[in-house]
């Protein structure tokens, strides 16, 4: 029996129908697993300072249970030097897929801008903030053979000895050194800068006496000061440290006003795809509840925080000026 070419055309039309359909039925899932399928390999992350202080120790808590939570590995790379700005730029100029990240800090994304003249970077352009996961206050401590046991003590002492007292930082602009900048300019003395790659390196030299204080981290710090190898005078914060309960803070120390401290955020490079910033983010939502982490950061003297993306940059925005009005107080001028 003879076709007709209008059977034959209704034919090819129905064909086309049914192919146009499955090619659309296809695609739904294929782009919705497109979409949830990261990650497919390791996630890097980035700390910015040494070993052993505390961007790496909190580097090292964040990356395990994040990688739970990603189901991939999390690994830790530590990028050292320039007050945080190797890593920074490294992760700047990373492909934006997600795969290499950086725990930044307040240091260097508030203060290291207005402390060197020449970055490679933009601390506000260059990046998409993911969150912000802890913050901290710091401990003034020194060695215990520096005759003193109060704040009041240290500052008649560097009154007596001008210029003759030490003073170690985790390196340029990092928030250790700004700490003893704010102390000097608001009790009026001198002591001379030394600085480190980070400030775990300064805190080692002051327990083997070849530095008299030190603004510290807690991490660092918590340790040596438990061993009896450093005596602790104040903490930084506006309140008392739950894990240091005993020390006062400065305000209460006789130093009016003294409040400094550090933040900790996750970056990733500028581009990064929403949807993966937007997983990345929820992850680091249930990192930071997580009791094991809590009680981690509790033992280390430090703070869990979370926030959106964009409370990230606008908390650099509104740092920005105080810390400008800081460095000039302090004379501290960019190199």
């Amino acid at each position: 029996m003879a076709v007709s070419n209008k059977t034959l055309t209704r034919v090819a039309l129905a064909r086309r129908w049914h192919l146009g359909w499955w090619c659309l039925a296809l695609s739904v899932p294929l782009t919705a697993w497109s979409q949830t399928a990261y990650p497919q390999r390791p996630v890097k992350l980035v700390a910015p300072f040494p070993p052993g202080g505390t961007s790496d120790v909190l580097a090292r808590v964040i990356a395990q249970k994040l990688g739970e939570g990603l189901g991939q590995p999390v690994t830790v790379d530590n990028k050292p030097g320039a007050g945080g700005n190797i890593g920074h730029e490294l992760v700047a100029k990373a492909p934006p897929d997600g795969y290499t990240l950086v725990l930044s800090n307040s240091s260097t994304l508030v203060n290291n801008p207005y402390l060197y003249k020449r970055m490679s970077f933009d601390p506000l352009t260059d990046f998409a903030p993911i969150s912000t996961v802890a913050s901290a206050g710091q401990v003034l401590v020194v060695h215990p053979s520096v005759p003193v046991r109060t704040v009041a003590e240290l500052t008649a002492l560097a009154k007596s000895q001008p210029g003759k007292l030490n003073f170690g930082s985790g390196g340029k602009g990092i928030q250790s050194h700004i700490s003893g900048e704010m102390y000097m300019s608001a009790v009026g003395v001198q002591m001379v800068h030394v600085p480190y790659k980070g400030t775990i390196q300064a805190v080692n030299d002051l327990v083997t006496g070849q530095l008299q204080v030190v603004f510290s981290d807690m991490v660092p710090a918590i340790p040596q000061i438990k061993a009896g190898k450093l005596r602790a005078l104040a903490v930084t914060s506006t309140e008392r440290s739950a894990t240091l309960p005993d020390l006062p803070t400065m305000v209460e120390a006789g130093v009016p006003g003294f409040n400094a401290g550090v933040w900790w955020s996750v970056l990733a490079p500028k581009g990064t795809p929403s949807d993966i910033i937007t997983r990345l983010n929820a992850e680091l939502a249930k990192v930071v509840k997580h009791t094991e982490v809590m009680d981690t950061y509790k033992r280390l003297g430090v703070n869990t925080e979370h926030s959106t993306p964009s409370q990230v940059m606008e908390r650099v925005r509104a740092e920005g000026p105080q810390m400008i009005k800081i460095f000039k107080e302090a004379g501290v001028e960019p190199e």
